[in-house]
Order: C-alpha cells, then sequence, then structure tokens
C-alpha cells in the first residue's frame, strides 16, 4: 500500500515546476552528427523507456543505451556498506517533470531499510577534454573537448528527458551498521504518464564495515578553502564562510579523510589554483627585529575541520613552497614583504627557526604536535634533507610528510611517505617502515593517463585504486584537489593547466560526482580485503586467502593498458561478497 501512495504523491506533483532550475545546463548531443543521432534513435519509440544500468559506465545522453541494462536491481552488501547504480531514462519525446525515488525495503521477518537511506540524484554533464601529455598548460581549443557524465544533483527534484536524449539518475543505498542481514525488497519508482515500479531486491551479509571514521585507508584529499568562499560568494574566514564549509567537510570526512590540508604560508603551490591559497598564520616581524605568530586562524580552522570529523593528522604546507617566497609583515617598514632566499642556507635557517620553534611551543600547548606533519609536495632532496636537518635540530620528533620521487637517503626521515604510482618502495623497506609505525602511500597526478580520477577517466579507475592500494601493501592515496575548483566548476571541468577534472573531486552544493563515489568504492573494497585477509589468517582458511591473494595479483598499472579496470573488477569482486 505504501508503495501505492508514494507513487500517487508523485504523480500529483507532476502538475507543478521547479522554476528555479529552469537555467540548469541541460544534456547536449554532442557525441553524434545530426544524421548519426537521427539513425540511432530511429528504432525507439515516444513512450519513455526505464532501465537500471551500472555505475561503471559514463553513458552518453545523446545515444540510446545498447544492451547492459536490466529492469531489475540485485546488489549484495555487508552491513554499514554504500552502494550504487545507475537508472536510465530515455525516449523520442521530451519528459519534463518526472519523479524518481527509492522506496523502503524489508525483509519477510518485517524488518526495514528507510526510504532515508536510499538517495537519488541526476547526472549531469560537463565539460571535459582529453589527457594527450598530462602537465602543462593548455588552451581548450587545442583540445578535443566533449560534454561527459559526472556531476550527481541530488538538488533538483524534477527529472527531465530532452527529445532523443537519455537522462541518468544515480541511486544510492546506504546499509546501516545495525541492519540484520538477510534479503531485502523494495522498487525504485519512477511518476511519469504511466507510473513504472522497479523491483530491488538487496542481499545484505552478516559482515561488517567500520565506520569511514575507523577505516585503516589513509586517504588525503587537499582541501582549498577559499574556493569554497568564492562559489559561495562569502567573506574569507567569515562565519559564512565557515558555515558554508560544514557540509564539504562533512562530505569529506564521510568519505575516510585523515588529514587536515593547513597552510602556514601564503601560496604553498606558487598559486596554480583559480582561487587564492592564504595563510592559516599570520608572521610579524617586530621593530626590534624579534617575530610573533598568530595562530588563532590556523587554531579555529583545526578545530573546525576536526569538529567536522577529519581528525587523525594535520599537514603544514608549505617550509619547501613551489615558489621560494615567503610573506611576512614588517613593523619597521609597515609594509608586507617577502622572503625569498634559498632553502638550505643561513638566511633561511635564521628566517625559520623562530616560527618552527614557537609553533612547536604553541602545538604542544594544544595537545597537536604529535599529529602534526610539515608537509613537502614534489620538492627536491637537497631541500629536504635541508628542511628536516633544520626541523630536527628544533625537536627531533617532528614528522615530515613527501609526496614525490623516492629518495633513500631521506626515507627513514619521511613518516607519510607518499610515492608517484610510477614508483615503489624496495619491499624491504616497506615492511619496515609498517613495524615503525610509518606511512606508505601513493599518488596520481597530471601525469599519468591511468589510473585517474579526469572527468573523463572511467569511473571504475576509482574502484581499481583501492584493489591496487591493498594488492601493493600500502596505507592509502593522496590527491589534489578535493575542491580546487575552475571558474565555473557546475558545467566546466577545464583548466589553464592539466586535464579536465584534475583540480576537484566533487562540486559546490555540496554535490558529489561519479568520481567521488566510485572512490568510495575502492576504499570499501580495501577494508573489505583488510578484513578478509585477517579472518582467513586467523581461521588458517588457505584456500580462500591464496584465491583472495591470486585475485589481487593481478592488479599492476601495467595491465591497465590492456585490460580495463571495470574487466579487471568483475572478475574479483565476487570474491567480497561470498556468504559467510
Amino acid at each position: 500500500m505504501r508503495y501505492c501512495l508514494l507513487l500517487l504523491l508523485a504523480a500529483c506533483s507532476l502538475g507543478s515546476r521547479d522554476s528555479r532550475n529552469s537555467g540548469r545546463l541541460q544534456p547536449a548531443a554532442v557525441h553524434l552528427t545530426p544524421e548519426e543521432k537521427k539513425a540511432r534513435w530511429q528504432p525507439e519509440t515516444d513512450s519513455l523507456r526505464v532501465a537500471f544500468g551500472n555505475s561503471s559506465t559514463r553513458y552518453a545522453y545523446d545515444v540510446p543505451p545498447a544492451g547492459d541494462t536490466t529492469g531489475s536491481w540485485a546488489p549484495t552488501a555487508w552491513k554499514g556498506e554504500r552502494i550504487h547504480t545507475q537508472l536510465l531514462l530515455w525516449s523520442r519525446k521530451a519528459r519534463p517533470g518526472m519523479v524518481v525515488m527509492g522506496t523502503a525495503l524489508s525483509d519477510d521477518n518485517g524488518r526495514v531499510i528507510s526510504q532515508e537511506d536510499i538517495s537519488v540524484g541526476q547526472v549531469r554533464p560537463v565539460w571535459t577534454d582529453e589527457f594527450r601529455d598530462g602537465c602543462g598548460y593548455r588552451k581548450p581549443a587545442d583540445f578535443d573537448s566533449s560534454q561527459v557524465a559526472d556531476l550527481i544533483d541530488t538538488k533538483t527534484k524534477f527529472v527531465r528527458v530532452g527529445a532523443d536524449s537519455v537522462q541518468p539518475v544515480w541511486i544510492s543505498l546506504r546499509v546501516k551498521p545495525e541492519t540484520p542481514a538477510g534479503i531485502y525488497k523494495g522498487f525504485v519508482l519512477v511518476a511519469a504518464d504511466k507510473p513504472l515500479m522497479l523491483p530491488v531486491t538487496l542481499t545484505v551479509l552478516d559482515r561488517t564495515l567500520p565506520a569511514p571514521a575507523d577505516w585503516s585507508y589513509q586517504l588525503d584529499l587537499w582541501q582549498h578553502p577559499a574556493a569554497i568562499a568564492r562559489v559561495h560568494k562569502t567573506n574569507l574566514w567569515s562565519d559564512a564562510h565557515f558555515k558554508a564549509m560544514k557540509p564539504y567537510y562533512q562530505m569529506l570526512a564521510g568519505a575516510g579523510q585523515k588529514a587536515i590540508t593547513a597552510s602556514i604560508v601564503n601560496e604553498p603551490w606558487g598559486h596554480q589554483t583559480y582561487d587564492d591559497y592564504p595563510s592559516l598564520v599570520q608572521w610579524t616581524r617586530k621593530k626590534d627585529g624579534t617575530w610573533s605568530f598568530d595562530y588563532s586562524l590556523f587554531d579555529k580552522y583545526v578545530q573546525f575541520t576536526m569538529d567536522c570529523g577529519i581528525n587523525k593528522w594535520i599537514h603544514c604546507y608549505s617550509m619547501v613552497p613551489w615558489k621560494v617566497a615567503f610573506n611576512y609583515f614588517d613593523e619597521s617598514t609597515g609594509r608586507d614583504t617577502v622572503f625569498t632566499e634559498a632553502i638550505g642556507t643561513d638566511a633561511y635557517n635564521r628566517f625559520w627557526t623562530p616560527m618552527l620553534t614557537d609553533f612547536t611551543r604553541h602545538l604542544k600547548e594544544k595537545g597537536w604536535f604529535n599529529i602534526t606533519a610539515i608537509a613537502m609536495d614534489e620538492r627536491p632532496m637537497d631541500a629536504m634533507k635541508a628542511v628536516i636537518g633544520l626541523l630536527k635540530k628544533i625537536d627531533p620528533q617532528w614528522k615530515v610528510t613527501l609526496a614525490g620521487d623516492y629518495h633513500p637517503e631521506i626515507e627513514k626521515d619521511i613518516f607519510d611517505y607518499c610515492l608517484a604510482s610510477a614508483q615503489h618502495f624496495p619491499p624491504e623497506v616497506q615492511q619496515r617502515r609498517r613495524a615503525e609505525g610509518k606511512l606508505s602511500t601513493w599518488y596520481t597526478c597530471c601525469t599519468e593517463k591511468y589510473p585517474n580520477g579526469f572527468t573523463f577517466s572511467p569511473p571504475d579507475e576509482h574502484v581499481w585504486m583501492g584493489w591496487y592500494t591493498a594488492a601493493q601493501g600500502l596505507d592509502g592515496y593522496l590527491r589534489w584537489a578535493f575542491n580546487s575548483w575552475t571558474r565555473n566548476p557546475m558545467t566546466d571541468s577545464r583548466f589553464t593547466a592539466w586535464p579536465a577534472g584534475d583540480t576537484y573531486q566533487v562540486y559546490p552544493g555540496p554535490l558529489s560526482s561519479i568520481r567521488f563515489e566510485k572512490m568510495i568504492e575502492g576504499i570499501q573494497d580495501y577494508e573489505k580485503i583488510r578484513f578478509l585477509r585477517k579472518l582467513y589468517t586467523s581461521t588458517n582458511n588457505r584456500n580462500e586467502l591464496a584465491e583472495l591473494d591470486k585475485g589481487l595479483a593481478g592488479f599492476t598499472i601495467a595491465s591497465l593498458a590492456s585490460t580495463p579496470a571495470s574487466r579487471q573488477l568483475e572478475k574479483v569482486k565476487p570474491l567480497l561478497n561470498k556468504q559467510p
């Protein structure tokens, strides 16, 4: 009865229109010429067609789905897991004002998964380009650009399908940790001219994922506060800015983020981003030549981020910025001044020693010193050695993080060492690092065509990364950036430098993306693998352990040259969802 009532309520809502979104970018037919498009759509009818696709495909908006659809969805999940798929709506005739929603799911004993645990979002297009040479400044006119499905719009209520068009809808289902194991049934409802009900049969296994805060996976997506201020039209660091940031940081914490990105100097990356990246610490050189440091904004920002659920590490950028230029206010001249002496010189050490000494004191007073690191990104080894030496003189317990090349000369001094995907730790080094409680992670950037998280990347490459992390015995993954948005991030992911989508993984709103959701899927798989390895080892289940290890052995970056991530994953995914 409740299903019929939901359909009735949805159908009644079709008489109104959501005028607030009438100006939104609509899916455009960009993949086919008019003649090709007409030929593709000729066999279709004016009737609305609805079917489940999969979450691994970026469906074209101007091409009817072919062969990979079904009228029902039958997923399997662990307790505490978030799963997803796509529902496809297409027609030769334009269809405005439809409603898509999920019903509650129930088992034969009357136990229920709430309707609130099912979210629905229309998949919107953004402009993307191509990899070609990867890194380097680019002009859109020089690259093949197209519109691609990525943004998941959960804010717009009504679903519209244009004439001769496809509209993908992202369906996400959250299984709470306390959900009893069993088989739960319900529907996805489409309220159109004729209400449609597509069955969902969910099998919940008697296995439980920990909460994201307890995931062992070390996720590090760099945050960009000023981008949020710009998009939400708030003054930087105002109460309105912090209010706008909160849902983004909670969203990131929900993906298992472990590190706070905290700038202690202006522009740690040489202003490569569209928005400024100002320091959280204000430096002042007094008239008598001594220094004072204002940490009030640093403290407020760090505590705010911790309150949002990101509280494992504080990564401070950076003593070795991309451009050696450190801003401070000079009371003797009454002006902002820039220090530019080379890293490792006596002048550099004299400049940084007062700050590091005072910062160490402050962090210890706050109780944050043991979770704080001075962080560097792709910096030369000589500069790193100089900085490490200075830090250890201030306090031998200072932690250092580095994302970059492998340097055996400084490896033992790096607490969280994050290598580019083309590099590897020697096995004995990686084993020792783990025994010492150090973190060994990896990253991708504009250099790698695959695997990656560009807007044109195959979605399953983000899932594949979770498996690769497990296969390599690594602790996690780093990527810049979570939200370094372009000028118009809702419609155009292209940037003046680097392949499209390189600078952000989610959209203003906050709104998620196919990339972000698939990355979470990969992290969940990593946690499942970790759980099962421990279980099979403790129970001496050698056959299951050997089968899992055999599946992981195929996850090498070279394998992606010949076998897509989706094909590799479909072979091994069943290993994680066997009945206990």
